[in-house]
């Protein structure tokens, strides 16, 4: 049941930072609420955790908090699943417990960012279940996706798609009188049935969601699948398998239709209603950076993951032809690019880019030294490898029980993080956490690095400070590429130079670029960049 708060917050984001386009050159710093902090000690991360740890995100320096979903749902894909868009599922608290938070987040100079999931919803949304409830003919299922199967008495699925999480992307129901029925599409798990965006009870029920955490005071929506929801006429089949090898590499008929853009521009406009550069986020795989910029132009969202980055190897020549790629698209319809190494649903880059801690540290300091807005995955700034060793019988990633799919190992990037050196949980609760932690993580944790002039977490503090202070550091559109040593990356940005060693050998730079602000590891102040370091100068 939708859960109901008297008293919604009336302040803007305005009145706390009255900068104009403040995403631009922001530094996002997302939260996986089951994993970052524990308040009530059932070893679940919830609410009042988040808000109590919220001093570290405004000591670290970040300007926003991106908050992954915490909706009512049964938890089939840890919160992807939503079964009420306005209602907190106990695990995590109550719309109370939200409102504190945003208050005070805000109070803190943070904004907040939620999750928005309109992609699907939970099999147990109410109007699925009234849908399979009332059988055939229920007007409650042109919401989604019902179709009769194919072949005799319909027992094969509507059309060949294939499910991310593996299988077929079709789940056949039982009428209410036992019988088989039509089947539904869910591109991702059973649980997780597609709207049909082509209904406008959907498309109204969406922007009376949007206009409820508006008026609770959020500062934006990060929208998951933000590719996915039009679907091409007819549901065409794709003729072969193995479709999840496409993904991001061409348009699908049911991914980044043309049809999703008309959504973006309604939503575009009840985000300007509400004042204070409340955004929106685009969580869209499209096959080219020129594809994501058609989710970016002015009437539409204000961001978009930039997976390619994300995807690029710790190599000169695709650095930097992904970064030229990125600036070269969104110039034209005037957005800024994002830059993002890490997130709940990839292999921390500490591990997936090879070369250990110093190049995980060369890396982030590459991401922030670019044009544009920052996305920092909990627990990166404390340099937390993947566990990759979890035992089978924790793993909860749903691909992980299915095959074909998604390779369901998800669960190394969420494991809880360490706040503390000693303690069940590492500080992240009074008990144990949902998901083992490494013993090793003790000397990971923020007690531990905080003071330590050469932690992981003091490199970020620092870095997000100079590029908070330093003019040419932050938003922009373009960098100039300096000549280089092979395998160093080096750019400037007026007064200020990047430059990247991404072999595991010292190079020596023909000229000193100027004085050093930072380093990602030792430097000797004699020009010779070690092997997976990134310097910061002032040129």
């Amino acid at each position: 049941m939708t859960q109901h708060l008297a008293a919604p917050e009336t302040g803007t984001a305005a009145d706390r930072d009255r900068r104009p386009g403040w995403w631009r050159d922001a530094v996002i710093y997302q939260v996986y609420p089951r994993s970052f902090a524990d308040g009530n000690g059932d070893g679940m991360g919830d609410l009042p955790g988040i808000r109590r740890r919220l001093p570290h995100l405004a000591e670290l320096g970040v300007d926003a908090v991106w908050l992954s979903p915490f909706y009512a749902s049964p938890q089939a894909d840890a919160g992807y699943d939503v079964a009420d868009y306005r209602a907190i599922d106990p695990m995590f608290g109550d719309l109370h417990d939200a409102d504190a938070l945003i208050r005070d987040a805000h109070t803190l100079g943070l904004r907040v960012i939620v999750d928005l999931v309109p992609n699907h919803s939970s099999d147990q949304h109410d109007w699925f279940q009234r849908a399979l409830r009332e059988g055939p003919g229920s007007p409650l299922r042109d919401r989604y996706h019902f179709r009769p199967g194919k072949g005799e008495d319909g027992a094969q699925p509507p059309n060949d798609w294939e499910s991310i999480f593996g299988g077929p992307a079709w789940t056949r129901t039982k009428n209410p009188d036992g019988t088989p029925g039509d089947w539904y599409l869910h591109l991702f798990a059973p649980e997780q049935p597609d709207f049909n965006w082509d209904h406008p009870a959907v498309r109204d029920e969406f922007r009376s969601v949007l206009r409820f955490w508006l008026d609770m005071g959020v500062d934006g929506f990060r929208i998951d699948v933000a590719h996915g929801m039009v679907k091409a006429p007819g549901l065409p089949d794709m003729g072969h398998g193995e479709q999840l090898r496409l993904l991001g590499n061409q348009v699908l008929p049911f991914f980044d239709q043309d049809g999703v853009h008309e959504i973006y521009r309604s939503w575009r406009l009840i985000l300007e209603e509400y004042g204070g550069d409340r955004i929106g986020v685009a969580e869209a795989w499209t096959p080219s950076a020129d594809r994501t910029a058609l989710y970016l132009r002015p009437d539409e969202l204000h961001q978009a993951f930039n997976f390619h980055y994300l995807n690029a190897s710790w190599d000169v020549a695709e650095l930097r032809g992904v970064i030229d790629e990125s600036l070269d698209s969104l110039r034209p319809v005037g957005a800024a690019t994002t830059w993002v190494l890490s997130n709940h649903d990839v292999v921390r880059h500490r591990t997936r880019l090879g070369g250990g801690l110093p190049r995980a540290r060369a890396a982030s300091l590459l991401m922030l030294a670019l044009p544009g807005s920052a996305y920092v995955y909990q627990g990166e700034e404390l340099g937390l490898p993947e566990v990759t060793d979890l035992p089978d019988e924790v793993r909860q990633d749903p691909s992980f029980f299915k095959s074909n799919g998604q390779d369901g190992l998800r669960d190394g990037c969420r494991v809880p993080i360490p706040w503390t050196r000693t303690g069940p949980s590492l500080g992240f609760g009074d008990d144990g956490g949902w998901l083992p932690q490494p013993p090793e993580w003790a000397a990971l944790s923020v007690e531990a690095q905080t003071g330590d002039p050469d932690s992981t977490l003091e490199l970020y503090r620092t870095a997000l400070r100079i590029r908070r202070e330093h003019a040419d550091l932050g938003a922009g559109d373009a960098v100039t590429w300096l000549d280089a040593p092979a395998g160093v990356l080096a750019f400037r940005r007026g007064a200020f130079v990047c430059t990247v060693n991404t072999t595991t050998a010292p190079v020596t730079l023909a000229e000193i670029p100027g004085r050093v602000l930072l380093a990602s590891g030792p430097y000797a102040d004699d020009g010779v960049l070690p092997g997976d370091t990134t310097l910061w100068w002032s040129a």
